[in-house]
């Protein structure tokens, strides 16, 4: 390793966990850029499927039912 990732590791290992995490997190982001902006949109899709369901705009489905529906659709 190089020195300066030695230091930063070093410093990165001083930090609170919450704050290792905050920096994991950011790290890995810069890694793969377009991952992060997939998971934001995830996030948005649940957010929105959760106000749907507390504002009882949707209709639950029992999981077995569902399966079920899938299963009869793909024939099986």
């Amino acid at each position: 390793m190089s020195d300066l990732v030695v230091e930063l590791t070093a410093k990165a290992q001083a930090l609170l966990p919450h704050e290792r995490a905050r920096l994991a997190e950011a790290l890995l982001a810069s890694l793969a850029p377009h991952e992060a902006d997939v998971e934001a949109a995830w996030d948005e899709e649940l957010r929105r499927r959760i106000d749907e369901v507390e504002r009882g705009a949707v209709e639950l489905v029992p999981a077995t039912q569902a399966f079920a529906q899938v299963r009869r659709a793909l024939g099986r």
